[in-house]
């Protein structure tokens, strides 16, 4: 099998994760072959796309045979059983080491034009490369992303030799390559065109990647009653309204499957504000955990904090609970004087906001999982209680984390048009 160049390989390639489009993935690329291969990637996960700038370390005598690699942030992988065959002395080496690390500090400059490397931590990373050959690059890459604190890291390549799961296995939570032939000799006899990627061409893929998708947002905290609340803000141009994400039992604004939801918003125009309500220091208590009365009224402080920025000023609000922030979200709507037009739970426990349900007066959404029986109960109770325009929508088979192939994508529709609706009214309203 060839492929006729890297941008099919990454189409092909782009199949084979889609498993992993709900885990609110990062693609992070091997530039400069790996970046055209990693551009389809990103594109059909709906994922930002970063780059890990990686240069191998070539025998002296035999550059394209690789005895080690090296990283931004200092990593460097050895693969001493190349050195010793090749007989490469301390001093060829830390020379070779030399060269190439002004090489890819230069690099890195120019493929980021200043731009900030994507977070990661808590999310799942897929690094692709063009192919793999010893893999001292791709491992290096691997290394590097798990260090920043990718929950997950997954290596995708077009193709590798038949042993490539033994020689990397190791270091990735999944392998996936959709060839590993058995004679291998080079990565370019697979592709028909395998001309080298330029700096030109690496940088365009990653300007267009980076403004074709909405950013994550900026990093604030916020002070909510004495408590330093951390938050991830966006707002795109042209906003019609603001969703707060009130996060669940054991979660946080690293949710993979809330920022997932907030990336959709942020497509549909929507700015998105993911909100820890408890500080790391207060997350192990588990009464202030499933406490609807404390996490409740700080969404509601950090809701009048947030819509008196001048970016979110005369935006009108919606809240997006998941589990136990479906309480806290239902807690904050009956709050008087609050521009709370909007309410959506994901999976939630709205029954915990108890009395509070029947002065809730925002449009409110309900969706649950068809096979979250017990929960999918609860919710029926609550929404008997809520005296306020509401819906129970229910997504078939899934169970209480949608992590069923396209349960998220489903909860994510669901609450981009609620949202867009309700907030746009909203908006026209206030306008009047």
């Amino acid at each position: 099998m060839y492929y006729t160049d890297r941008e099919e390989a990454g189409r092909r390639l782009a199949a084979e994760v889609e498993r992993w489009r709900d885990a609110d993935p990062v693609v992070v690329a091997l530039p400069r072959g790996g970046v055209p291969v990693a551009a389809p990637v990103a594109r059909a996960l709906g994922a930002p796309l970063d780059i890990c700038v990686i240069r191998k370390l070539g025998v002296p005598s035999q550059p394209e045979l690789g005895m080690g690699a090296i990283g931004e942030g200092g990593t460097r992988v050895v693969n001493e059983a190349v050195v010793h065959g090749a007989r490469v002395s301390a001093g060829q080496f830390a020379e070779v080491e030399r060269r190439e690390r002004a090489e890819l500090e230069r690099r890195a400059a120019r493929y980021r034009r200043g731009r900030s490397p994507v977070a990661v931590r808590g999310r799942t990373v897929v690094v692709v490369d063009d192919g793999v050959a010893t893999g001292s690059t791709a491992l290096a890459a691997c290394r590097i992303v798990r260090a920043r604190g990718a929950a997950r890291v997954v290596l995708a390549v077009p193709v590798a030799p038949a042993d490539w799961a033994q020689r990397l296995g190791g270091d990735v939570d999944a392998l996936v390559c959709p060839h590993t032939p058995t004679r291998f000799r080079a990565i370019g006899e697979f592709y028909r065109d395998f001309t080298q990627t330029s700096d030109a061409e690496v940088e365009r893929l990653l300007h267009e990647a980076a403004t074709a998708r909405p950013a994550d947002g900026t990093e604030i905290t916020l002070d909510a009653g004495g408590a330093a609340l951390s938050g991830t803000l966006a707002v795109p141009p042209g906003a019609v309204g603001l969703v707060l994400f009130a996060h669940g039992s054991g979660s946080s604004r690293h949710s993979p499957r809330n920022r997932h939801v907030a990336g959709e918003l942020r497509r549909a125009g929507l700015g998105t504000l993911l909100l820890d309500l408890l500080t790391p220091e207060e997350e192990p208590d588990r009464a202030k955990v499933f406490d609807p009365v404390l996490l409740g009224g700080r969404l509601a402080a950090v809701t009048r904090l947030v819509t008196a920025r001048p970016d979110c000023a005369g935006l009108p609000v919606g809240y997006f609970g998941a589990s136990t922030g479906a309480a806290a979200a239902l807690w904050a709507a009956a709050e008087p004087g609050l521009p709370v037009a909007a309410v959506v739970s994901r999976g939630g426990r709205p029954d915990l906001a108890g009395d509070r349900l029947p002065a809730v007066t925002a449009a409110t959404l309900l969706i649950v999982g068809g096979a979250d029986t017990t929960v999918l109960e609860l919710n029926r109770r609550a929404a008997d209680a809520l005296r306020c325009e509401h819906e129970l929508a229910v997504v078939p088979g899934a169970t209480h984390l949608f992590e069923e192939p396209g349960a998220l994508a489903a909860v994510s529709g669901l609450a981009a048009q609620w949202f867009d609706s309700r907030l746009a009214a909203a908006a026209a309203d206030w306008a009047t």
